[in-house]
């Protein structure tokens, strides 16, 4: 069972928290997910993006190192956002803006 939570209107999957990341992923893309994490790991990469469709849905996903004080690599954040209406986005909206 997953557990989730909204923050900010972003919905949070609790279950991987932790989790190596390699550990969230189908064994068809386990061999890229081991590349970007190894890249960012020895950087080679400050970050990794890419976007898929997903169920009709456009998701856009990014990768960060996480380093201590020293620059030590002691991990990685995987950020996943369904950006299908944002892509409808059209004009400005300022901060502040009402509607």
């Amino acid at each position: 069972m997953w557990e989730w939570f909204m923050a900010n209107g972003v919905w949070i999957l609790l279950a991987v928290i932790g989790k190596k990341v390699q550990d969230c992923h189908p064994r068809q893309s386990l061999d890229k997910v081991i590349q970007v994490v190894s890249d960012l790991k020895s950087g080679k990469r400050k970050a990794a993006e890419f976007w898929i469709e997903l169920k009709g849905r456009m998701i856009y996903i990014r990768y960060f190192p996480v380093r201590d004080k020293q620059g030590k690599y002691i991990g990685v954040v995987e950020v996943s956002q369904d950006i299908t209406d944002l892509k409808k986005i059209k004009g400005e909206k300022r901060l502040l803006d009402e509607g």
